[in-house]
């Protein structure tokens, strides 16, 4: 690295074929807009196609917002190696399909590779599961992921925050996603007590 220069932190994103395409796309948008941060996107198959049928855009328009794109099949990939730095991954949506391999360390794609990368590294790994009602396959692969030390966080709307769109309510739950990587918004409503 050059004299004066900062390395941009990193983060790896992983969008799958679960319903909320919203989610990772705006946190890729997010962080496009940070001058210090960069990511690194996966966009699986499903995830394409999810995204295609609730947001009309394509794989490429997609991967434009990522510093860094990469295909679900690249094993060899930066991001499947723990030499690579991140601060870690998020997987918004995860399909209960990839949450099944991250938890069964099955790592037979780049995403549920990069995952198992940021957990046998200790980096932080946040997977925004997307299914309802769920089975007990599902209950016990969200148990076997917080074990390993991964966080679970379902992205359900905080009400308190009074959102007057599906806009609002999916950049509320961005917002608290990305404070677990240090990354704080003040435009998020924050709780402040029932007297406030």
């Amino acid at each position: 690295m050059a004299r004066g220069t900062q390395a941009r932190k990193k983060l790896i994103v992983g969008i799958t074929g679960a319903t909320g395409a919203a989610y990772g796309i705006a946190i890729l948008q997010t962080l496009k807009a940070l001058p210090g941060w960069e990511s690194h996107l996966v966009l699986t198959d499903a995830g394409a196609l999810n995204v295609w049928h609730e947001l009309k855009l394509k794989r490429k328009e997609v991967e434009r917002l990522a510093g860094a794109a990469y295909h679900p099949r690249d094993i060899g990939a930066a991001i499947a190696s723990g030499s690579f730095l991140t601060e870690g991954m998020v997987v918004a949506p995860c399909s209960m399909k990839t949450l099944s391999a991250v938890a069964h360390a099955h790592a037979d794609d780049l995403v549920s590779r990069a995952a198992d990368v940021v957990l046998k590294e200790r980096r932080r790994l946040v997977l925004l599961p997307r299914e309802t009602p769920l089975n007990l396959a599902h209950i016990r692969n969200m148990a076997a992921v917080t074990e390993m030390g991964a966080i679970v966080f379902p992205p359900l709307p905080a009400f308190y925050a009074r959102p007057k769109s599906l806009d609002e309510m999916v950049a509320h739950s961005v917002a608290r996603v990305l404070d677990l990587f240090g990354i704080h918004s003040s435009k998020l409503v924050r709780w402040q007590g029932l007297d406030a």
